[in-house]
């Protein structure tokens, strides 16, 4: 088993500045229950209004928070996602960095499919995905654990309180490395678009 970047228990007792994190939001692949992954698709109305709301809930529920680092992913729906919240906050739109690191968790030959599409072509790869979603490798993509890997040097990182735009991949192996969630437990878990995550002294709480 491949060694992880930084350990999840070194990362979830590190004195971490304040985490506000931002998943993109709603985009027509969202909608229609398609796996996304790392393909470059754009947010739709309802997700450019929901980005626009969480910036609103941010500037309301962060005192300073102009003083905060700002990084979101390189894909196109974190970046529109950023900007419109930005602007949100009274903010100069584009005044954020960007990190590989954070983009969303790649499912490689699945990207585009329906997990129902994925259970009749591929059957043999959905019940392997069922049976362990965290260690699971699709064709060409990518597992939790590895996501984890490479998202724990980018906590590890901070040096300031910070607002990250990201993806709901990345929420979930956060909540393993901050919280010490149980993998099995973290994979599952649903991550909104229309919600804030603030993470705080190793405690979690959605806005």
């Amino acid at each position: 088993m491949d060694q992880p970047a930084a350990s999840l228990a070194d990362v979830a007792a590190a004195d971490l500045p304040t985490i506000a994190f931002l998943r993109h939001g709603e985009t027509d692949w969202n909608r229609d229950g398609r796996l996304q992954g790392q393909r470059d698709v754009p947010l739709n109305e309802l997700g450019r209004s929901q980005a626009r709301r969480n910036g609103e809930l941010l500037a309301a529920e962060l005192l300073g928070v102009a003083e905060f680092d700002f990084v979101a992913s390189p894909l196109l729906r974190t970046r529109d996602t950023m900007e419109l919240a930005r602007t949100s906050m009274g903010l100069p739109a584009a005044d954020y960095r960007l990190d590989d690191r954070l983009k969303e968790i790649t499912f490689g030959d699945w990207e585009g499919f329906t997990y129902g599409d994925i259970a009749r072509k591929f059957p043999e790869g959905a019940a392997a995905r069922a049976a362990d979603k965290y260690g699971f490798v699709p064709p060409g993509g990518e597992s939790y654990r590895q996501l984890g890997d490479r998202v724990a040097p980018v906590l590890a990182s901070l040096t300031r309180p910070t607002v990250m735009v990201a993806h709901g991949g990345v929420a979930r192996v956060l909540r393993i490395l901050l919280l010490g969630e149980a993998p099995e437990i973290a994979v599952a878990t649903d991550i909104r678009h229309d919600r804030a995550l603030i993470w705080e002294h190793g405690q979690v709480r959605i806005v």
